[in-house]
């Protein structure tokens, strides 16, 4: 997990549309990243539709929100037509951005070890500097959580 206090790793990714999204492209607002496993499984889609939920919270105060996974452009288009997401989310296929912000990590699940992305935010400001990283967490409040540190 990256420290608080500082410098957020810019990224160019594509998004669900295709179109190449950076970090730097939101120098000057505070942006909430979120990485998680898959699109449409149970607790990844539970996340989803709790940042969905909280999306006008977060745009009241100044908040851009990015979901990040390995997952395809495909696959992100339809996750976020299926549930009607109205933020962006980005596809790290290569997960190069996954390591560099070291969510990339060895889990365990059902006895077996085996390497995934763990489920984690970070908040930045405008200046991109990291202001909070929360580290494994709940799909149910982990917008709830990260909107109250805004």
């Amino acid at each position: 997990m990256l420290k608080t206090g500082t410098k957020a790793p810019d990224f160019t990714l594509p998004d669900q549309k295709g179109n190449m999204v950076s970090l730097s492209d939101f120098a000057g607002k505070k942006v909430l990243i979120y990485f998680y496993p898959k699109d449409n499984t149970p607790g990844c889609t539970r996340q989803a539709q709790a940042y969905a939920a909280e999306f006008e919270n977060f745009a009241r105060k100044g908040v851009v929100i990015i979901g990040i996974s390995k997952d395809g452009v495909a696959s992100h288009a339809k996750f976020a037509e299926k549930y009607n997401l109205p933020f962006i989310l980005l596809s790290d296929a290569d997960i190069g951005v996954i390591k560099a912000y070291d969510v990339w990590k060895e889990k365990k699940l059902y006895g077996k070890t085996a390497l995934g992305v763990v489920r984690s935010s970070y908040l930045i400001d405008e200046n991109q500097i990291i202001i909070r990283a929360a580290e494994k967490v709940k799909p149910d409040t982990n917008a709830k959580d990260m909107l109250g540190s805004v």
